[in-house]
């Protein structure tokens, strides 16, 4: 099947009603009352701990979408399901497209009352490519979403990354920038970085989950997300980057692996992205310095 037989519009609205529907549950729960538990998969506390939220998240997403995923033989790759299942040939690689969920990425900050959470739904073709990217900030009420070719939109209107010139630049990072054993020449090596591109500095922040980190990119005129390769299983995972690629390429940002290459999102052997590393940018310019001097470090 075709991309253009896809009705896409069709889609892309069904994919943003299941992520409002399950942003509102998450908007509604009383986060003091979760049991929280830790799954198996994950390199960090954070990637491994779960709740019961989660799991009814993912539930609300899937029953929304479960129609028309019949009806245009789409998979469904949720964070939540995905791991309990055991083929030798997943869905995803038998069917045309799969729908990639994160239901809730950064259930960690949301445990611990901070903001830096998100829903993300994805459509992405069997060869990687994401289609849709659809994000729902539960903390704030923002839908930010595109369709590939089409553009990107938060709250229905057009967003595009910025690409004037800004005091300094912004990287988002989470916890295992701070603990690599290098942290002092790569901060040396994104101040380089900032200079080259006519800035001040660099500005970290911490915090956020991987949905977050990427979506924030495009509120800064200069700004990056960096995830570092590692030969351990981790990283993140598809789900954790699928939507965003969608929309922060459809914004004029750029999206892609340590190296400059497109993200594996569709990789046969693992849903994880540790094998690559992940870059996300807000212009090719701040892209082009992280992949000439990033790409030799590792976690």
């Amino acid at each position: 099947m075709s991309d253009s037989a896809l009705p896409i519009q069709l889609l892309c609205d069904a994919a943003t009603k299941a992520a409002l529907d399950a942003g509102q549950l998450i908007q509604r729960t009383d986060r003091s009352t979760l049991q929280r538990r830790f799954k198996g998969s994950g390199s960090s506390a954070a990637s491994q701990l779960v709740t019961e939220l989660d799991i009814r998240s993912e539930a609300i997403i899937r029953h929304h979408l479960q129609a028309m995923s019949e009806r245009w033989d789409i998979a469904f790759v949720g964070e939540e399901s995905s791991h309990v299942r055991d083929e030798q040939t997943p869905e995803r690689l038998r069917k045309p497209y799969y729908w990639c969920v994160d239901p809730l990425d950064g259930t960690l900050p949301f445990v611990e009352g901070r903001a830096g959470y998100a829903v993300s739904i994805a459509l992405v073709d069997q060869l990687g490519v994401p289609l849709i990217g659809v994000v729902y900030d539960p903390a704030d009420s923002t839908l930010i979403h595109a369709i590939k070719g089409k553009g990107a939109y938060r709250n229905q209107a057009v967003i595009t990354s910025r690409n004037t010139v800004s005091p300094s630049l912004m990287v988002f990072a989470d916890a295992s920038f701070r603990a690599h054993q290098s942290h002092d020449d790569m901060l040396a090596t994104l101040n380089t970085c900032a200079k080259d591109c006519g800035l001040n500095g660099v500005t970290m922040v911490f915090g956020s989950g991987a949905v977050k980190n990427a979506c924030q990119v495009l509120d800064y005129p200069a700004a990056c997300y960096v995830k570092l390769p590692k030969h351990e299983d981790g990283g993140g995972s598809i789900w954790d980057y699928a939507a965003t690629a969608c929309i922060v390429g459809e914004a004029g940002g750029w999206a892609s692996n340590i190296r400059g290459n497109s993200l594996e999102l569709n990789r046969p052997d693992s849903t994880f992205m540790n094998h690559q590393g992940v870059i996300y940018a807000s212009n090719e310019r701040i892209a082009q310095h992280l992949i000439e001097n990033m790409a030799n470090y590792e976690l």
